[in-house]
């Protein structure tokens, strides 16, 4: 079988590994499930395209393993495939789908009704149990399932099949390119990820030149360095980009310069709590936020423990622009800002590295193994980062989104409005901080806005003295944080204020020093 022999012959031993798993998934659905009751769903899409090819040879080893066959004699394909065909689908996709059942003289039934109402007529029409589908994670209706997962309520009651499920874009494409196997012409104009007519576009990540009459010329659709990057092209034709950008939410026009985001810090670690590890990180990530007009409102230490980090982003990322999660030495911090989180550490073997699965569970879903980062943690560890058991590759399923960097050892990991980082001490903060405003333009990662400024003032007069006059310039400055502290209790009281109107933190200081005699420092 032409398929086996392929693989069988190659030298990429992952592929080998994902198409055991594969055949395993299906010689099992077979074992349990007559021909007459299994179902392919084909779409012509690259992914069914492997699970057709997969299930050939799957079905092929199963008959030779019943020793049904030994002679020589070919067998068939004798597996029920159901193509949903509407009016919005790419004609090179029709195409390429009636070719394919001709060439591999496929069992077809062509269903023109919507995906649910078609399975409810193909599952009375037929004795039909399972269906063979084409998922992977990262897909949208991914998240949940397992290899074999039944229907979901309110569908018609049948057994999903998901031989690829943990397939990367990469294991897509060394499977179709070592096989040899045809495959929808559109992948080789610049096409990664195809849906209808309306909504999908060639990845503008493979764009490398234009034709005289202004046209694009694009690289296929397997030469995308970044498989996280497929569904780029799931754009609506014809949309007009808008005037001004939207990040979290809010449009990036001047208006945003004048709002106030606001930001929580959660220490996570046990570390910090015994007084075992001083916590540098979060004075520098404060300073990093009041930089791009950003103010923190809380902040917290958690223990190191799954269920307390899901509590903690779970309360935080529901009210907050903005969360992230640090960790320091062995010791995990997690910046909370309103609408996206940020984490960075947790990443790793060690038992306390419990950052991520916390994540997961605070979302609802749970860990899976992601063969894009492991390629990154292979690259670093070698032989120790493989195996279906490799924990550290393991992210919070269906929401995971790798944030690629060239001067990042290692990709961020955004995790819907989280962003996992890998920092582990003040140097490298400053340079995934430095990355993440990079990365901002391209991702809408944070909103800009103006720069908090301050003036410090200091007095001689006592805290007595001091808390009504100050309590009566609040009122007078709402717009403005004005607060004090003492550096010794025999020192000068320092009067901090601080803002985005600099007239304003002007006039605010002028009438302090009026009132209290205060000098301006440093």
């Amino acid at each position: 079988m032409e398929i086996d022999k392929a693989i069988r012959e190659s030298d990429d031993t992952r592929l080998k590994t994902k198409y055991n798993n594969a055949v395993y998934v299906i010689q099992r659905a077979l074992a349990l499930y007559s021909v007459e009751e299994v179902a392919f769903s084909f779409n012509g899409g690259k992914d069914s395209t492997v699970l057709l090819h997969l299930l050939r040879a799957g079905h092929y080893l199963h008959e030779v393993g019943k020793n049904l066959s030994g002679d020589g004699t070919e067998i068939t394909f004798p597996i029920r495939t159901i193509y949903f065909e509407s009016s919005s689908v790419f004609p090179e996709i029709n195409s390429f789908t009636y070719d394919t059942a001709s060439i591999y003289k496929l069992q077809m039934d062509i269903i023109r009704l919507d995906f649910k109402s078609g399975l409810e007529a193909l599952l009375k029409a037929h004795p039909i149990r399972a269906i063979f589908l084409g998922v992977r994670i990262g897909d949208p209706t991914a998240v949940g399932q397992e290899q074999f997962s039944p229907s979901s309520p309110g569908w018609p009651a049948f057994m999903r099949v998901n031989p690829i499920l943990d397939w990367s874009y990469r294991d897509v494409w060394a499977f179709l390119l070592t096989c040899k196997v045809p495959y929808c012409s559109l992948y080789d104009q610049g096409y990664t990820s195809i849906g209808s007519i309306h909504d999908t576009v060639p990845n503008a990540l493979l764009c490398h030149s234009k034709t005289n009459s202004n046209e694009h010329n694009y690289k296929p659709a397997y030469l995308l360095p970044d498989g996280r990057l497929e569904r780029a092209g799931r754009v609506k034709k014809g949309t007009s980009q808008p005037s001004t950008a939207t990040s979290n939410g809010f449009k990036q026009d001047d208006s945003h310069l004048k709002r106030n985001f606001t930001a929580s810090i959660i220490a996570v670690g046990d570390e910090i709590l015994f007084g075992t590890v001083e916590d540098r990180m979060m004075p520098i990530l404060c300073r990093k936020l009041h930089s791009v007009g950003w103010a923190v409102s809380h902040i917290a230490v958690s223990r190191n423990d799954i269920d307390s980090v899901a509590d903690e982003v779970e309360r935080l990322e529901s009210t907050c622009d903005m969360v992230n999660l640090l960790q320091y030495e062995s010791a995990f911090i997690v910046f909370v800002v309103c609408g996206e989180v940020f984490i960075y550490g947790g990443v790793g073997p060690l038992p306390s590295d419990l950052t991520v699965a916390g994540v997961a569970k605070a979302f609802g879903v749970r860990m899976a193994p992601d063969e894009e980062f492991e390629e990154y943690l292979r690259h670093i560890l070698g032989e120790r980062c493989t195996g279906d058991r490799n924990e550290m590759a393991q992210l919070p399923e269906g929401i995971t989104e790798l944030l690629h960097h060239e001067k990042l050892r290692v990709p961020l990991i955004k995790c819907q409005n989280v962003i996992i980082l890998t920092a582990t001490n003040a140097s490298e903060l400053e340079n995934e901080w430095d990355c993440l405003i990079d990365l901002m333009p391209t991702n809408g990662l944070l909103v800009i806005s103006e720069p908090f400024i301050s003036k410090r003032l200091a007095t001689t007069l006592s805290d007595v003295d001091a808390a009504q006059p100050l309590s009566e310039m609040c009122c007078k400055f709402p717009d403005l944080y004005i607060g004090a502290y003492r550096e010794s209790r025999g020192g000068s009281l320092i009067i901090t204020v601080k803002g985005k109107d600099k007239s304003r933190i002007s006039t605010a200081a002028d009438a302090l020093c009026n009132k209290f005699g205060c000098k301006e420092i440093e």
